[in-house]
């Protein structure tokens, strides 16, 4: 699949963009990847990390058409990874998270078509799914988009599909590093906005895997989400520092108590696999696909009419031990 390929990553400085990289180079043989961020100390790092010949560094903003459209030239594949994501930042600076998530997603899709871009999976997140948040409200408008973005393609090669998958464990932003943070500076209690908030959560390398997966399962049109595990964060605390007591400060700006990644109102659309579920589009497209089965070839089965995935009422919940041994496995 990315043999000899050329792939672009957006955001590809970011803790999602380094992991991919590292897998991509180690694995599957690329030709070239193209790494497009805005932020020029990160490429500088990145590049003294990497050292790999196969690299191409392009400073850009997904807000610049222009330079999106020269950095897309040879590509065969494209990641969209680029976003605004701190949920509190965006609710104080809404504008600029709708020019990035939202108008930097249609300049993606835009460039993409234009350069004859063969696939393009974007990243979404759980707040798209009944978003109550800003951030969750771009990356449902960006969702929408680049499933609609298979029927601007006409006669065209391009596909478009989208991979929604909860919070990184690790990730730069995310709660693990935070709470580290705390302990070096001989904190001695940890913050909870909320003893019973739940989420999702999944690994850097799972995550890029599964974004990897889903290139080879895509007709084009599907919003693919992973069957993933939740965690209190309590327990998640008790697993980072037990000796510490915990200290409630209170949802902030935009937060959710729990996360969902399917709701109700799309269940209609929803086909269950193995190890994924795969909301399917509501528009046709000039291409035809039966969704019931991936481009692999696996079969899938529609979820009841009331089925919702969300975080607190998910089958699989990790205890305190084994959300332990996942921050030992990425540490």
């Amino acid at each position: 699949m990315f043999k000899n390929k050329s792939i672009l990553i957006t955001g590809g400085t970011g803790s999602f963009g380094r992991a991919l990289v590292a897998l991509l180079l180690k694995k599957y043989e690329p030709r070239k990847i193209v790494i497009y961020s805005r932020d020029e100390q990160k490429h500088f790092d990145m590049n003294n990390d990497f050292q790999d010949g196969r690299l191409r560094y392009f400073v850009g903003d997904v807000r610049d058409r222009e330079r999106l459209d020269m950095a897309m030239q040879g590509v065969d594949i494209v990641v969209h990874a680029a976003a605004m994501k701190h949920v509190h930042i965006a609710e104080y600076n809404p504008m600029e998270c709708i020019k990035t998530n939202v108008d930097g997603a249609n300049n993606v899709i835009a460039s993409c078509i234009k350069n004859n871009v063969e696939k393009v999976i974007a990243l979404s997140t759980d707040k798209a799914a009944a978003p109550a948040n800003l951030y969750g409200a771009t990356k449902l408008v960006s969702d929408k988009l680049f499933v609609a973005a298979n029927n601007l393609v006409g006669a065209g090669r391009t596909r478009f599909a989208v991979v929604r998958y909860g919070n990184v464990m690790g990730s730069k932003g995310s709660i693990l590093p935070f709470f580290r943070k705390l302990l070096v500076n001989n904190a001695d209690h940890l913050p909870i906005t909320h003893e019973e908030m739940t989420r999702f959560i999944i690994t850097l390398e799972q995550g890029c895997n599964f974004v990897i997966d889903g290139f080879a399962r895509m007709h084009g049109g599907e919003i693919f989400i992973p069957k993933i595990p939740s965690i209190t964060i309590v327990d998640f605390a008790k697993a980072i520092a037990p000796q510490l007591p915990i200290k409630i400060v209170g949802i902030r700006p935009g937060e959710k108590l729990h996360e969902a990644m399917i709701t109700e109102n799309d269940a209609h659309l929803t086909y269950e696999f193995k190890n994924y579920y795969s909301i399917v589009p509501t528009i046709n497209f000039s291409f035809e696909s039966d969704y019931s089965r991936n481009a692999l070839g696996d079969e899938g089965k529609r979820v009841d009419p009331n089925f919702e995935y969300i975080s607190n009422i998910n089958e699989h919940f990790l205890n305190v031990e084994e959300i332990g041994k996942m921050i030992k496995e990425i540490e």
